[in-house]
């Protein structure tokens, strides 16, 4: 099916309510590593209830973790073969900080369709709001489908991030588990891309690729960690391009450069050296 984007964008998708508990926060928090070191206090305030604070990356989980279905790609003016799919980037804006359990409904739209020639980029922005319609966090991610450009639409922004020219101010690795992708996908995400090496094999893959969301969270908690000491409540928006792929049990290397109240953030594989994602944090 071809892309209209004169019936995608703008076009509201279906609303979601949603809960989640104490125990859903512990899960992705231990999908994304946490309690790596299991009597470090830091990290015990990922996985204690009588402690436990949210990482806000956890917003862009929360209503899709009863989702045991593998996703996929309809829209309105849109459908895409799963495995053409990958993720582009991902952005949260935490509008206070995210209770520890919950209730709250998401409005998910077409925000923009861009045509890259070679490839589409979807565009969805998602307002979370609490039972009173307060807002809680917005979301916006894109996803890049290979093969479906050339439908004639806008080619959109060129977003190409650049990186200060000097040392960064910190630099952290952070291992990942061979099992990683195996536990994260319990938070929702089942693409066979994750767990399946021949539906990674079909994607171009040697073999399953960690989840972006996965290494998107890692990279947060590992500047939050680092840059303050643990405060997730000094996160206000956190945002990601992808800019490669992580195969689960290599170690990522997240390099951050402070300026003006605003982190600049740059994560690779150490076992490749490969760039995986280039984001900002303020």
């Amino acid at each position: 099916m071809p892309i209209d984007p004169l019936v995608a964008i703008g076009a509201e998708l279906p609303a979601t309510e949603f809960t989640w508990t104490a125990s859903d926060v512990l899960l992705y928090h231990l999908a994304l590593g946490a309690g790596a070191d299991p009597l470090a206090d830091a990290e015990l305030a990922y996985t204690l209830e009588d402690r436990l604070r949210v990482l806000p990356t956890f917003g862009v989980v929360a209503p899709g973790l009863r989702t045991f279905e593998p996703p996929t790609v309809r829209f309105p003016g849109i459908e895409i073969d799963l495995a053409k799919v990958l993720h582009g980037s991902q952005q949260i804006t935490v509008h206070q900080p995210i209770p520890v359990s919950g209730r709250a409904s998401a409005n998910p739209r077409i925000a923009d369709v861009w045509d890259k020639e070679k490839a589409a980029v979807i565009v969805q922005e998602t307002v979370v709001t609490d039972s009173a319609g307060v807002p809680l966090w917005t979301a916006t991610s894109s996803i890049y489908a290979r093969g479906e450009g050339g439908f004639g639409g806008s080619r959109g922004p060129s977003e190409r991030a650049t990186l200060p020219d000097r040392l960064p101010d910190h630099l952290v690795d952070t291992p990942t588990l061979p099992q990683q992708a195996l536990i994260y996908r319990l938070c929702g995400d089942r693409n066979p891309l994750h767990a399946d090496p021949a539906f990674a094999a079909t994607a171009g893959f040697p073999r399953p690729i960690l989840h972006g969301l996965c290494t998107w969270g890692m990279v947060c908690k590992a500047v939050v960690d680092t840059v303050f000491g643990g405060d997730v409540t000094r996160v206000g928006t956190f945002s990601g391009r992808f800019a490669g792929v992580v195969f689960p049990g290599e170690t990522l290397r997240t390099r951050v450069w402070a300026d003006d109240g605003r982190l600049t953030i740059a994560a690779s594989t150490v076992e490749r050296g490969d760039d995986v994602l280039r984001g900002s944090l303020q």
